[in-house]
């Protein structure tokens, strides 16, 4: 069976053409947005065990296990039936994404709406912190990666919510005195050590925290919000160049149009490659 399986793979390559390729790249990046549908949703597990099922029906098919291959097969048949139905709203949601999808949002990192999720749980907790006078750091990581300041602090991995930053910065906690790292849509890290600002000109107002912001948007291309202990005053930091005195919605906005200007970007550089190849195979 191996020789011929071996033997056929000249004959199937000099047959192999350019429209393969492509049908095989779509097959998969279906299977990928489904997979990542599916980790995301309560889905998951009754996927798992639909799978489970139709590998022992196979295997009771091969073993001519009539009794339990009967079973199975009607159970497999439920188990669909029953993942429609419980899961409707779940699989409405995924047909509706599909009909808002354009054709540059199948290339980018992040959609409009995450990043205006993301920037609005984090507008409404500098907000939340700035009126109680609480002190924040917060990073968004951007093109240049920054996991030296990663590994200073303590690994988090979670979904970005307002609670969970407010949390993090309430005084005399574990986590409070550092800086967080966001990377894409979660929050990396806490209690991270920034490098402070080399510029001696700086006047004297700026504290620690702000000297750090400044610090790390010199080296890198990395956002900063800052939030002030003492006069509870929001900043923004980007290239070296710190604005202040932001409110809730001029914070969303900044950060919407930094999220969105990298998405973009993100876009532009995978079809610019995607064009140099199909260049290269012309």
């Amino acid at each position: 069976m191996l020789e011929t399986i071996f033997s056929n793979i000249p004959a199937s390559l000099l047959t192999f053409r350019i429209t393969d390729i492509l049908d095989i790249a779509i097959v998969a990046y279906i299977f990928y947005k489904l997979s990542a549908f599916v980790r995301e949703t309560r889905a998951g597990t009754l996927v798992k065990g639909i799978i489970l099922l139709l590998i022992f029906t196979w295997l009771s098919t091969y073993l001519q296990l009539n009794t339990i291959n009967y079973l199975l097969r009607n159970l497999t048949q439920v188990a669909i039936f029953a993942f429609v139905v419980i899961f409707q709203p779940e699989l409405r949601r995924a047909l509706e994404k599909v009909g808002r999808t354009t054709f540059s949002s199948l290339f980018s990192q992040e959609d409009n709406s995450s990043a205006e999720k993301i920037a609005t749980e984090i507008a409404s907790a500098a907000a939340a912190m700035s009126s109680r006078r609480i002190g924040a750091l917060i990073v968004l990581e951007r093109n240049t990666k920054i996991g030296d300041i990663v590994r200073t602090g303590c690994s988090i991995d979670s979904n970005i919510s307002s609670e969970l930053l407010i949390n993090i910065f309430i005084p005399n906690t574990p986590l409070h005195d550092g800086a967080v790292i966001i990377r894409e849509n979660r929050i990396l890290a806490a209690r991270c050590i920034l490098p402070l600002t080399q510029n001696e000109t700086l006047s004297r107002e700026f504290g620690t925290r702000h000297r750090a912001a400044l610090g790390l948007s010199e080296c890198s291309d990395a956002a900063v919000i800052v939030v002030s202990e003492e006069t509870g005053k929001i900043s923004f930091t980007l290239n070296g160049d710190m604005s202040r005195n932001y409110t809730e919605e001029t914070l969303k906005k900044v950060i919407m149009k930094v999220l969105s200007s990298d998405s973009e970007k993100a876009s532009e550089n995978t079809l610019a490659k995607w064009k140099e190849r199909l260049k290269w195979k012309k």
